[in-house]
């Protein structure tokens, strides 16, 4: 139970590298926490007008979720375990320690996370996301469908061990699209 510990340590501390803050300063981009939102992540730096900076941050943030749980099972940590290492990438993803406690809303972070601890489970969330962005054109309708989505995949999946870390990441990733939802149910939300 220590080696969990620590493991689920070091994923939150990777979870709190901040993709988007980095590829900017890197590329000599405005902060994305002054753009838009105000949200670290991917959509903000797009609003950089770098197509190639937000495509940076968006790889960035699925890789840290690869590597924290890929970390974790190189330890041969059991899957019950990776899945808290991975919600653990995810809330520093959403609550940075490095920067002040306020992340991003998690989407790519969660994907990387997904993807290592199962692939069809990833896939299973990023297909969902294609299609209902295919279908009604709403990126953030995309990844809260998804996000709900994810733990009823899991029971198919991974063992029942994993089903509460995995059912409160979805809680996590719905209370950060919570402005979404509210603009979404107004129909103000931007479309893709």
């Amino acid at each position: 139970m220590t080696l969990w510990v620590i493991f689920i340590v070091l994923g939150y501390l990777i979870g709190s590298i901040n993709s988007a803050i980095i590829v900017c300063r890197l590329m000599g981009l405005s902060s994305p926490r002054s753009l838009g939102s105000g949200n670290p992540g991917a959509t903000n730096v797009l609003r950089t007008g770098s197509k190639l900076a937000a495509l940076l941050t968006l790889v960035g943030d699925a890789l840290k979720g690869v590597a924290a749980v890929e970390i974790a099972r190189l330890a041969h940590l059991p899957p019950e375990a990776l899945a808290w290492v991975a919600l653990a990438t995810v809330v520093g993803h959403i609550s940075p320690i490095y920067h002040g406690f306020r992340g991003g809303k998690g989407v790519a972070t969660v994907l990387g996370v997904l993807l290592t601890l199962h692939l069809w489970l990833g896939l299973l969330a990023l297909g969902t996301w294609l299609v209902m962005a295919a279908v009604f054109r709403y990126s953030s309708l995309s990844a809260i469908v998804a996000i709900i989505l994810t733990p009823f995949y899991s029971i198919f999946l991974l063992p029942s061990d994993c089903l509460l870390p995995l059912s409160l990441m979805s809680i996590l990733g719905l209370l950060r699209h919570a402005g979404n939802i509210v603009r979404l149910i107004k129909g103000q939300e931007k479309k893709i």
